[in-house]
C-alpha cells in the first residue's frame, strides 16, 4: 500500500509546484501592471461576464468612456488617447484573467484530490 501513497504525492507535487509558478507569474504580471498604470484601465468587476475585452469599436469607446470618467484619467492620463488605453488595458486584462485561470488551477485539482484522499496531512 505504500506504494500507492508515493504514486498519488507525485500530481500533488506537480500541482504545488504549477501553483508556485503560476504565483511567480502573477508576480511579474502584476509589476508590469503596475509600472504601466494599467490597474484602474478596466473600470467595472466583472468575474464570470468580464472575461472577454472590447471586440468592436464601440464596445472600446465604452470602455473608454469609462475610464475617462474616473480619477485616475485625469490626474495621470489626461492626454491618453484609445491607442494609449488599449495598451494599458492589455496589461489589466492579463492580470485578471491570470487571477482567473490561478483561482481554477487551484481549485479544480483540489477538489479532485481531497475527494480522492491524495492530501495528506504534511499539506
Amino acid at each position: 500500500m505504500e506504494g500507492a501513497g508515493e504514486r498519488a504525492t507525485g500530481p500533488v507535487v506537480g500541482w504545488l509546484i504549477t501553483g508556485c509558478v503560476l504565483i511567480a507569474c502573477m508576480v511579474v504580471i502584476g509589476g508590469i501592471t503596475r509600472l504601466t498604470d494599467s490597474g484602474l484601465s478596466i473600470t467595472e468587476w466583472k468575474p464570470i461576464m468580464g472575461a472577454l475585452p472590447p471586440m468592436n469599436a464601440s464596445e472600446w469607446d465604452e470602455a473608454f468612456s469609462k475610464y475617462r470618467r474616473i480619477p485616475e484619467y485625469a490626474l495621470t492620463n489626461p492626454d491618453m488617447d484609445l491607442a494609449g488605453f488599449k495598451r494599458i488595458y492589455f496589461w489589466e486584462y492579463v492580470h485578471r484573467n491570470w487571477g482567473r485561470m490561478m483561482g481554477l488551477v487551484f481549485f479544480i485539482p483540489f477538489v479532485i484530490f481531497l475527494r480522492r484522499g491524495l492530501l495528506q496531512g504534511w499539506l
